[in-house]
């Protein structure tokens, strides 16, 4: 199947300054899926390390159901960010735990 080639299937949860919780958000990815999933992390990486934000919009988009995709808007400005968990399902490993 080509279509899943490469598939993760992540959980994003965001922590915000103050306490706030945003998530957990189910997001897909893939070599043919087109989500912000993996952006969103490499970014907030970035700007941890110093580099300034250039991006405040991610789609994350859940496609664990195909009957009903669901996609996830999320407007960010990392000052207000204090960490982010990515929990990763890798494809492979979906299959053993069904």
């Amino acid at each position: 199947m080509s279509e899943e080639r490469g598939l993760t299937n992540h959980e994003i949860t965001i922590a915000l300054a103050g306490g706030a919780v945003l998530g957990p958000f189910r997001a897909t990815w893939s070599t043919e899926i087109v989500s912000d999933v993996r952006e969103l992390t490499r970014d907030y990486d970035a700007f941890l390390q110093g580099q300034e934000q250039k991006r405040f919009k991610y789609h994350l988009h859940d496609n664990d159901n195909p009957h009903r995709p669901i996609s996830h808007s999320l407007i960010l400005n990392f000052e207000h960010v204090t960490a982010i968990y990515d929990r990763v399902l890798l494809h492979e490993h979906a299959h053993q735990d069904r």
